[in-house]
């Protein structure tokens, strides 16, 4: 009989509250994420309330204050404590930095972001600021791969969510939260058990699939 296959081990990156990795970690409890684990949560900020809220859960944490660091010193620290966990994924919940093309390519179409707008609309910051000022009637979240650039990797998932009249920033980034924890374990899942490959800006799933 063979031996049960060992789980993925997640890496977490986060600089705030830390609500998608809360999510993330609540389903990969509940069964929704089969055969992944959560196996370091990390922070360039060590005050972080996503940090404190693992380390209440009884999870590997750490932390290097890019404060005060050049990017390549706090990527080199960073990198060195994903290894030792022996992370083989990375998901970034509310990580605000960019990654550089050393710490994306030591993860190779293994790094995952959530961002909350439909992508390639309204990249970067305050994104909800940004759809409202251009008047969009759908806004959403988009699940894709990391790449070198600025939320321009390859997509996996979106959801939409519709923009009320008399929104403000606040409510609408609210509704889009709520769409981003579920578009995120969902997005995962697929990656981490089904067949897929990347053609252009866009993953694809299917029995014919192999990844790339």
């Amino acid at each position: 009989m063979a031996g049960q296959q060992a789980p993925v081990r997640v890496g977490i990156l986060l600089s705030g509250r830390g609500s998608n990795f809360l999510a993330l970690h609540a389903a990969i409890e509940r069964g929704e994420v089969p055969g992944a684990e959560i196996a370091l949560v990390a922070s360039n900020v060590p005050e972080a309330v996503g940090l404190a809220k693992a380390k209440d859960l009884g999870l590997a944490t750490f932390s290097v204050d890019h404060r005060g660091l050049d990017r390549g010193d706090h990527e080199r620290a960073l990198l060195v404590a994903l290894r030792v966990a022996r992370v083989e994924w990375l998901c970034l919940a509310g990580y605000m930095r960019k990654l550089s093309p050393v710490l994306v390519g030591a993860f190779p179409r293994r790094i995952l972001n959530i961002h909350p707008s439909l992508l390639p609309a309204f990249p970067g910051l305050h994104a909800q600021r940004q759809a409202l000022d251009y008047g969009v009637r759908v806004a959403g979240c988009t699940v894709h791969l990391v790449d070198d650039g600025l939320d321009s990797g390859p997509m996996v998932e979106q959801r939409t969510v519709p923009v009320n009249d008399g929104d403000t920033e606040d409510a609408l980034s609210a509704r889009i939260l709520e769409s981003e924890h579920q578009a995120y374990a969902f997005a995962l899942r697929r990656l981490l058990s089904e067949p897929w490959r990347v053609e252009g800006r866009r993953v694809r799933f299917g029995p014919d699939s192999n990844q790339m």
